[in-house]
């Protein structure tokens, strides 16, 4: 067997490959020799019609077959004598298969790219300065005094405000007759975006025993189908309406949010947590600066098959958030173009930092997984045994290898950046 290689593009290689004309008559015969053996020819036994009957009958088949059975069994070994790894799935284009005559075929694939080298010392990023502001400190203080509120009917009665959570019982009338759905039953904030405005603008004023009927017009996307696009009128019955009780901002408070001696050290339980978001955020910011300088600095080309598995990737994901949260997801050419775009310097960026890695013999080893395991505890409230467990799946393990193998070539890049700091 011969095998040339020609380098059709950085990407993209095309194999020719050639196997001599014995190996191609002895396959030839044993083709000819296992058809023969099942083979119905009129006025001959089953294997006994001679060979040339057979490839008169079935000769066009079995030259298919052989030269498939020749493709499969050479090109494997093809691809392991030139040590190429194949990113995609070959496209062949055989030659003509004649008994007597080598057989030829041509296989094209893509191949990661050639990197000579990478350059990925003082990439220039700015990080911002971890400052946690007084609002925003007095901003989860509030939020913590929220989750400990009570609810309870105003006393003295009175109309419904923003704050206040109001049940409402409705049905729903569309082309004057009421919805399949019947009546049906919820509790809203006003004010929070809950439900539909206009129902919400409605509520507004209203006090517990009114009756409101709201006309409203629903959009093209709605979720329920027979109400795409129509009119219809709420009839509503307010049933009950409640306003929130915030606790005092006291040693009390801190006491119910946790193990807090008084509201200082409640107080500095929150600095300290919002410090740490800001530093998860600036961190995941960075990186992101440091992955887009390292790929504008090594425009490496991309095999293209790798660019589409990752774009497809991110569709679903996309086409999966939008139906967790109810919506409607179209595939528009502009967010197919912003997708695809963002798909290249990923996959770029994953061939630039395994190569990084391969220069600087960056390796994931026990101490590594051991701490991963611990990370990953903290991050979901689970004990680390139960995180092990979770991750003795083998593929769940190659992606936290892979992840922390990504973070530490991201330290690397950091640590060779030239940072600024910015407020």
């Amino acid at each position: 067997m011969q095998v040339s290689v020609e380098k059709l593009s950085p990407v993209v290689i095309e194999f020719s490959v050639e196997i001599p004309a014995d190996k191609v008559k002895s396959e030839v015969d044993k083709a000819v020799a296992a058809v023969s053996k099942s083979a119905r020819v009129r006025g001959y036994r089953p294997g006994k019609a001679p060979k040339q009957v057979v490839m008169h009958l079935y000769g066009p088949r079995i030259h298919a077959d052989v030269a498939q059975r020749l493709v499969d069994e050479t090109l494997d070994q093809a691809i392991a004598e030139k040590s190429v790894q194949p990113l995609s799935k070959p496209a062949i284009a055989p030659a003509e298969l004649s008994p007597d005559q080598p057989f030829s075929y041509k296989a094209r694939f893509e191949v990661r790219p050639d990197v000579a080298e990478v350059k990925f010392e003082g990439l220039e990023v700015t990080r911002k300065k971890i400052k946690v502001e007084d609002a925003a400190v007095d901003a989860e203080l509030e939020r913590l005094r929220r989750e400990h509120s009570t609810m309870q009917t105003p006393d003295p009665e009175r109309p419904a405000q923003k704050g206040d959570s109001v049940s409402v019982s409705f049905t729903l009338e569309v082309d004057g007759k009421t919805h399949p759905s019947g009546e049906q039953s919820i509790t809203t904030e006003l004010g929070a975006g809950e439900t539909m405005k206009d129902i919400e603008d409605a509520l507004m004023g209203a006090s517990a025993g009114d009756n409101r009927a709201v006309e409203v017009s629903f959009p093209a996307n709605h979720p329920a189908q027979d109400l795409r696009g129509k009119k219809g009128t709420f009839k509503l019955t307010v049933k009950e309406i409640k306003e929130r009780v915030l606790p005092s901002l006291d040693d009390e408070l801190a006491k119910d949010c946790g193990d807090y001696e008084n509201l200082d050290a409640l107080k500095k339980s929150v600095v300290e947590r919002l410090e740490k978001v800001q530093k998860q955020k600036t961190s995941e910011q960075t990186a992101e600066q440091l992955v887009i300088e390292l790929c504008n600095a090594n425009p490496i080309p991309v095999p293209p098959s790798l660019v589409e598995q990752q774009s497809q990737a991110t569709e679903r994901e996309l086409q999966q958030s939008a139906r967790r949260s109810g919506q409607r997801f179209d595939v528009t050419a502009d967010l197919r173009a912003r997708v695809r775009a963002d798909s290249e310097l990923k996959v770029r960026a994953g061939l630039l930092m395994a190569e990084i890695a391969k220069i600087k013999a960056i390796k994931v080893d026990g101490d590594d997984i051991e701490k991963g395991y611990a990370e990953l505890a903290e991050q979901t409230g689970k004990n680390v045994a139960k995180v092990k467990a979770e991750y003795r799946d083998p593929k769940k393990r190659e992606m936290l290898v892979a992840m922390i193998l990504e973070d530490k070539i991201l330290d690397l890049l950091e640590t060779a950046a030239k940072v600024t700091e910015e407020d």
